[in-house]
C-alpha cells in the first residue's frame, strides 16, 4: 500500500526586530531574513539598514517582507522577538533603554536576545528592567567572527530562563552552528569571558612559536603545516598563522574590541577571586599595541610586538 505523501511543513514566518547592523549583526539579520521571517531593521547609519534592505529583501515573498525602523523602540514595536548586537555596554544601554530604546517599544509577553559582548552587570540590570515590562530576556554573545556570522556557523552561549531560550532555539539555529544555554541571565557574558580568555592565551603562545621559528632560521609555512595536525592546532593558527606570517592584520576583531572584552574578565575575576596572570600580561601587550596605533588591527598583530 502506497502511502499519501505528507505535506511539506513550512516553518512558522515570525515578526522580528534586529538592531544594530554592524559587522556581525548585518549577516545575522540577514540569516533570519534568509529563513522567511520578517525582519524590522534599525541602524543608527541609516545608509547601512537601506544597504541591508536593498541586499535581502530582492529575493524574498510579498509574506515575507522586510523594512527599516526609524527608531530602536519602532523596530520593537510588532516584533515577537527583538535582537541586539552592538559594540559595547554604552552602546547597549542607549539602544536598549534609551528614551526611544528597545524596551519602550517591545510588546508584553516578547523576548529580548542581546548578541552584545557586555558586562554580565549590565546584562542583569536589562534582565530586572525587562522583567518589570514582562518582557523575557537572554544575554547571548556569540563567538565565531565575521566570517562565522556569514557563514550562519556562530557559537551562541545564552544566559536566562529555559523558557525563553525555547522560545527562540529555531531562530537562532539560522546563524548559529552550536548554541547553549549556560545558567541565568549573565551566564552567558561569564562564557564569553571564558572565550575570550583562551583566545587571548592562544594568540599569544601562537605569536611567540611563529616568532621563534623565524629567529630560528625555520620553513615556517612547513613548520605551521606539519604541527596543525598534530596537540597544537587551534583555529587561530588555522586561520591566522598565514596571515600573520605575510603580516596582514588589517580585518578581523579589532584590538580595541579585544580590550573591551578581557577589561570584562578581568573586572569579574577582580570580583570572583579568579587568578588571570596570563590575561593580564596579553592586556597589556594589546595596550601597548593601541598606544603604538594599532587599535584596529585584527588581535593576532600581537607578533608584531617580538618583531
Amino acid at each position: 500500500m502506497t502511502e499519501t505523501p505528507r505535506e511539506e511543513i513550512r516553518p512558522l514566518t515570525r515578526s522580528l526586530g534586529f538592531c544594530c547592523l554592524g559587522v556581525m549583526g548585518y549577516p545575522m539579520a540577514g540569516h533570519l531574513a534568509a529563513a522567511g521571517h520578517r525582519v524590522c531593521v534599525y541602524n543608527r547609519t541609516t545608509s547601512r539598514a537601506e544597504a541591508w534592505l536593498a541586499e535581502y529583501q530582492a529575493d524574498l515573498p510579498d509574506a515575507s517582507r522586510c523594512r527599516i525602523a526609524a527608531t530602536p523602540a519602532e523596530a520593537a514595536q510588532a516584533a515577537e522577538v527583538v535582537f541586539v548586537c552592538s559594540g559595547k555596554d554604552e552602546d547597549l544601554r542607549s539602544v536598549v533603554l534609551g528614551p526611544d530604546g528597545v524596551l519602550s517599544g517591545m510588546q508584553v509577553g516578547a523576548t529580548l536576545v542581546d548578541h552584545t559582548t557586555a558586562s554580565p552587570t549590565l546584562a542583569r540590570e536589562i534582565a530586572a528592567l525587562a522583567r518589570e515590562a514582562d518582557v523575557a530576556f537572554l544575554d547571548a554573545p556569540v563567538s565565531g567572527g565575521q566570517a562565522g556570522a556569514e557563514k550562519g556557523a556562530l557559537s551562541i552561549m545564552l544566559g536566562g530562563e529555559p523558557a525563553a531560550y525555547a522560545a527562540v532555539e529555531s531562530l537562532l539555529d539560522c546563524y548559529a552552528r552550536k548554541q547553549l544555554l549556560m545558567g541565568p541571565v549573565g551566564c552567558g557574558q561569564l562564557t564569553k569571558a571564558v572565550n575570550q580568555i583562551c583566545i587571548a592565551g592562544v594568540l599569544q603562545g601562537l605569536s611567540e612559536g611563529l616568532r621563534f621559528a623565524e629567529c630560528a632560521g625555520l620553513e615556517v609555512e612547513r613548520v605551521v603545516e606539519v604541527i596543525s595536525q598534530g596537540a597544537a592546532q587551534s583555529w587561530q593558527m588555522d586561520n591566522r598563522a598565514g596571515t600573520m606570517l605575510a603580516r596582514k592584520f588589517d580585518f578581523g576583531f579589532a584590538v580595541d574590541w579585544m580590550r573591551k572584552d578581557l577589561a570584562i574578565a578581568l573586572s569579574e575575576a577582580e570580583g570572583t577571586g579568579a587568578p588571570l596572570p596570563l590575561t593580564e600580561l596579553v592586556d597589556r601587550f594589546y595596550a601597548r599595541l593601541q598606544r603604538q596605533g594599532g587599535g584596529r588591527l585584527d588581535t593576532s598583530s600581537l607578533i608584531e610586538l617580538l618583531r
